[in-house]
C-alpha cells in the first residue's frame, strides 16, 4: 500500500517551531497550491488549497533556518489523521502531511544560484543542450544490431 504525499506550494506562514521534553524538534506550516481554470464565462479563476505540514528532528530544525513566509517549496510526505480534544472535551479532527523530505525551489538572497536540488545550478535559460539531427539518429540507429535498439 502507498501513502504519499507531494506537493508545491507556498509557505502561508513562518514555520512553528516547538522542542519537546524528550528533545524531539517539531516545525509546523501552512502551504498553499493554486490551481488555475477558466469558468463557464471563460474568465481565468484561480482555486487556493491550505496544507497544514509537519517536519520531525532535523528536518524540523532545517525547516526553521530555511523556510520563510511566501517561500516556494517542494514537500514530500505522508498523509494523516489525527483524533484529539480541545479545552472544552469535544474530538476535533485534523489531517496533515507529515513531511519526510523538502526542498526550497526559489533562488537564495546569498548566492547566485538557484537552490533546487536538480543537477544543474543555473536557470534553464542559460543552458544549452546538443541535439542531434534526424539524419545523425537514422544513421546511428541503423548502424546498431536489432536487438540492441533502445526503445
Amino acid at each position: 500500500m502507498i501513502n504519499k504525499v507531494i506537493l508545491i506550494g507556498n509557505l502561508g506562514r513562518d514555520p512553528e517551531v516547538r522542542r519537546l521534553e524528550s528533545g524531539a524538534v517539531v516545525a509546523k506550516f501552512s502551504l498553499a497550491t493554486n490551481e488555475s481554470y477558466r469558468d463557464k464565462n471563460n474568465e481565468w479563476q484561480t482555486q487556493t488549497e491550505w496544507h497544514d505540514i509537519v517536519l520531525w528532528r532535523n528536518l524540523a530544525e532545517r525547516a526553521e533556518r530555511d523556510l520563510k513566509k511566501g517561500k516556494l517549496v517542494y514537500v514530500e510526505g505522508k498523509l494523516t489523521h489525527r483524533k484529539w480534544q480541545d479545552k472544552d472535551g469535544n474530538d476535533r479532527y485534523t489531517t496533515e502531511v507529515v513531511a519526510n523530505t523538502f526542498r526550497l525551489l526559489e533562488k537564495r538572497e546569498s548566492s547566485s544560484g538557484y537552490s533546487t536540488g536538480f543537477p544543474s545550478e543555473e536557470p534553464i535559460s542559460n543552458q544549452t543542450a546538443t541535439v542531434a539531427s534526424p539524419t545523425t539518429a537514422n544513421k546511428d540507429l541503423e548502424s546498431m544490431p536489432e536487438d540492441d535498439l533502445p526503445f
